[in-house]
C-alpha cells in the first residue's frame, strides 16, 4: 500500500488553519487537513440553557453538519429531522472542548460552536475538533476584550486524529480512502498534554489484539500532540498556518 502523496506511516496529512476566516463570529477558522476542509465558527450569545442557570457558570454547546457540495453527489441538507452520525459527532465536539475549559470563566454566556464540512475526504469529525479549538481560542480572547472573562478559561490544548489498520499496517491519519479500507478504524481525542479525552474505535472486519490497541493509541497521541503545536504556532504566528 503506498499512501497518498507518499506520507509515512506516522505522518500527518497537511494541516492548515486559517483564522478570521469569516467576520461576524467571534471566533472563525477554515481548518483543512488533507483535502477535509471545514468551516468552525463560535458565537457568544449572553444565555444559558435552563439547566445552567444561577449556577455562575457558562456552557458550550456544537453542531456539525456536512454542506450538499461536501461530498460528491450532493449530500441532502439535514431539516426537521438530523443525520443521526450528525447528532454523534457533534456531541463528541462538545465534550471534547468542554474538557479543557473552565465554564465558570464566562457565566451567562453559552459558547455556540458551528463545524460546517465543505469538503470531506476522511477525519471531518477530527479536523472539526482541532478547528474548534483554534476557534474557541480566538473567541474567548473576544470575550476578555469586552471584560467577560473572570479568568482564561482554555485549560488545554485539545485535537483529535484518526488512526487505523489498513492492509496490514498501522498507520495515522487516515483519508477517505484508507478509510474505507480500513481494517480497524479508530479516532483518538487527546490533548496537548498527552492526556486522552475519548477513544473512538472498532474492528471492521476480524478483532485485534489488545497490543494493537495500545500502538495505535500510542500513535494517536503522538499525533495529536503535533497537531496542539500548530494550533498554538496558529494563534503565536498570525492569522495563518
Amino acid at each position: 500500500m503506498e499512501r497518498f502523496n507518499g506520507r509515512h506511516d506516522n505522518q500527518l496529512r497537511e494541516v492548515r488553519f486559517t483564522r478570521n476566516f469569516t467576520d461576524n463570529a467571534e471566533g472563525s477558522v477554515l481548518v483543512e487537513c488533507g483535502r477535509t476542509r471545514v468551516l468552525c465558527t463560535v458565537s457568544a450569545i449572553p444565555k444559558v440553557p435552563m439547566f445552567q442557570k444561577n449556577k455562575g457558570e457558562g456552557w458550550l454547546t456544537a453542531e456539525y453538519a456536512m454542506l450538499p457540495g461536501s461530498v460528491e453527489g450532493r449530500k441532502h441538507r439535514e431539516f426537521q429531522k438530523r443525520d443521526g452520525r450528525s447528532v454523534e459527532i457533534q456531541r463528541l465536539i462538545g465534550r471534547a472542548l468542554r474538557a479543557v475549559i473552565d465554564l465558570s470563566a464566562f457565566p451567562e454566556h453559552t459558547l455556540h460552536v458551528d463545524c460546517d464540512v465543505l469538503q470531506a475526504d476522511g477525519g471531518t469529525r477530527c479536523a472539526s475538533i482541532s478547528g474548534a479549538a483554534v476557534a474557541l481560542h480566538d473567541a474567548l480572547q473576544v470575550l476578555s476584550g469586552r471584560g467577560k472573562l473572570r479568568h482564561w478559561p482554555m485549560q488545554d490544548w485539545p485535537a483529535a486524529v484518526s488512526v487505523g489498520i489498513v492492509a496490514g499496517r498501522e498507520v495515522l491519519d487516515l483519508d477517505y480512502g484508507e478509510d474505507f479500507e480500513a481494517d480497524v478504524d479508530m479516532n483518538i481525542v487527546a490533548t496537548a498534554s498527552g492526556k486522552i479525552i475519548e477513544v473512538q474505535g472498532t474492528a471492521e472486519g476480524d478483532p485485534f489484539e489488545r497490543e494493537a490497541l495500545n500502538r495505535l493509541i500510542d500513535l494517536g497521541v503522538d499525533g495529536v500532540i503535533e497537531l496542539t503545536q500548530l494550533q498554538k504556532t496558529a494563534v503565536e504566528d498570525g492569522a495563518t498556518v
